[in-house]
């Protein structure tokens, strides 16, 4: 009697814990990676509108893409200035890190591009990377040398690859973090107060203290992974890109991979009309997964 007792107290608990298991996961009940759609040379950049539909470069074609929540693909401009990576604020306006000549565009919904960054202190960057926009349309981008074949530029001319801070109000290009090896995806907390940014030359992401007046303080690291791309859950979790996708908790515990099957996975956000559905730039190919957690912010 007492043996039956136990027996079913302890499939009762293996039950309870398998349940409580479930209902932490990140991914919604039986998901699985779904290959959305291939024929790309070179994916990246992945942003989410309003709506939910995302915008994502094909950047060796100098193109800018659109995949529509109702699993539709367009193309939303071409040439893009051979765009990497793109953020939307809060106005709807696309920020695109315009490769081709080195600068920050800002593209209005009829893809109407504007100029905002060619320059810091007269020089030409070495090629913004990754963008993040905190709440109040401050601009975060990283600046990492990675020389291509189409440029028609001279030799670099910063010689470190550092990460700058745009106000608000566009006057004023700040650097911010010039002791990386080579930074690239970078994602800030939706409430403004924390920056991710990844030294993938390093291979380790660190975590900053955001000021008001978009200085950044109190480095600490955060995980020993660098990463192509990153987003952030509404849990806190913070999504890094290279080989698939790593998943951290917000004190920089690995908690979750995802292998994608593709040489190189660059870049990934959450899209869908929930903010529900985690969307995978990775070479030739884009990927989408369900998720039970959503998006949030800038993404």
């Amino acid at each position: 009697m007492l043996k039956n007792i136990f027996c079913a107290l302890a499939l009762a608990f293996a039950l309870s814990t398998c349940a409580d298991a479930a209902e932490k996961s990140i991914f919604a009940p039986g998901a699985k990676l779904e290959r959305l759609t291939g024929g790309f040379k070179f994916t990246e950049g992945p942003a989410a509108d309003r709506e939910g539909n995302v915008l994502f470069t094909d950047q060796p074609n100098d193109r800018i893409m659109k995949w529509s929540v109702d699993g539709k693909l367009s193309t939303f401009m071409k040439p893009c200035g051979r765009s990497n990576g793109l953020c939307f604020d809060a106005q709807g306006i696309l920020w695109a890190c315009a490769d081709e000549k080195n600068e920050m565009w800002a593209v209005d919904p009829k893809g109407k591009a504007t100029v905002v960054i060619k320059d810091y202190h007269s020089k030409l960057l070495n090629g913004p990377n990754d963008v993040w926009l905190r709440p109040d349309g401050g601009l975060y981008f990283t600046d990492p040398y990675y020389k291509r074949d189409y440029w028609k530029r001279g030799p670099k001319e910063i010689a470190v690859e550092a990460v700058y801070y745009l106000a608000p109000d566009h006057k004023k290009l700040v650097r911010v973090v010039d002791d990386m090896k080579q930074p690239n995806g970078i994602i800030g907390t939706p409430d403004g107060k924390t920056l991710y940014i990844a030294d993938i030359g390093a291979g380790k992401t660190f975590a900053y203290e955001i000021q008001k007046d978009g200085l950044l303080a109190k480095k600490r690291p955060f995980c020993s992974l660098g990463s192509d791309g990153m987003t952030i859950d509404d849990e806190g979790n913070v999504y890094l890109t290279g080989k698939g996708v790593t998943v951290f908790n917000s004190s920089g515990i690995q908690i979750e991979h995802i292998d994608v099957p593709e040489p190189w996975t660059a870049n990934i956000c959450f899209s869908g009309k929930e903010r529900d559905s985690l969307f995978i730039t990775a070479s030739k190919s884009i990927y989408g997964m369900k998720m039970r957690v959503h998006g949030v912010g800038s993404q």
